[in-house]
């Protein structure tokens, strides 16, 4: 099993599940994005998403949108993105997962990224918009550095592609809780539970529920039927009413209401 599968299959404290968050690297700025980056790591997540941003992120709502277009602004890419992970990896041996498109993965040279990954602990990488005959290319060069492919089903997968995709998954299954764009919801429909219940039937990999979950309540809900959530958009959306200078005491702060449980943050909350 790779790092990811062990980390989210291995039993938590309180009989909790897995806590994955996602932030856009970079945003609001490289150092504070790394600051974020280290207390999500101290407050308890068990994976991180690190978005690699992009200008046309076309499966983002407009929180992760503008959040991807502020990192632009800054000056990041693909290579300020690995040298964040750089220095997050002399301190924190949490799973990475990159959150990216095809086309600023191609630019740099799959076989030359996976071997970068390799070497700097990047533990998976999640492309969005590559399916079919080319997310199994990738699939296989990533395999060959121990890297997982993370792949994406969602309410509108039929069962054939679930059993197609679930064949040649690594790491976890991120099945998405409905059809559309990432964003925050107040409200949660029971087609993720429904997905995930369809998907167990053709995988023993972990899966992980995201898009739209924003409060502890749909965290829990989350954690009776699947084995990790992600929250994304809510987070994004508090690093982008932040200043640089309290953006990270209140993401901490929100993870605590999100998590309190187990959050472990410091003694500042």
């Amino acid at each position: 099993m790779s790092k990811i599968e062990v980390t989210l299959k291995t039993p938590k404290d309180n009989g909790r599940k897995g806590f994955i968050p996602f932030v856009t690297a970079g945003d609001p700025d490289l150092e504070t994005s790394l600051e974020i980056v280290r207390a999500l790591a101290k407050s308890g997540a068990d994976i991180i998403e690190l978005g690699v941003p992009f200008s046309d992120p076309m499966a983002d709502g407009p929180t992760i949108q503008r959040s991807s277009q502020r990192a632009l602004e800054n000056g990041m890419n693909l290579r300020s993105v690995v040298e964040l992970v750089e220095r997050f990896r002399e301190t924190f041996d949490t799973p990475i997962v990159l959150f990216s498109y095809l086309n600023p993965l191609m630019q740099n040279g799959v076989e030359r990224l996976a071997a970068t990954c390799e070497q700097i602990g990047i533990d998976g990488i999640l492309v969005t918009d590559a399916i079919d005959d080319e997310a199994n290319e990738i699939a296989a060069i990533l395999k060959g550095k121990n890297i997982d492919l993370i792949s994406l089903i969602a309410p509108t997968t039929t069962d054939e592609r679930l059993k197609r995709i679930s064949g040649s998954a690594a790491g976890f299954l991120y099945a998405v809780s409905r059809a559309g764009v990432t964003g925050a919801r107040s409200e949660m429909s029971n087609a993720a539970e429904i997905l995930v219940g369809r998907a167990r039937q053709f995988t023993n990999l972990p899966i992980a529920v995201g898009f739209g979950i924003s409060t502890r309540d749909q965290v829990l809900d989350v954690w009776k039927y699947a084995d990790a959530a992600v929250v994304g958009s809510a987070i994004v959306a508090e690093i982008e009413r932040s200043s640089a200078s309290n953006a990270v005491r209140n993401v901490e702060l929100l993870l605590h209401s999100l998590l309190p449980q187990f959050a472990k943050a410091s003694d500042e909350i």
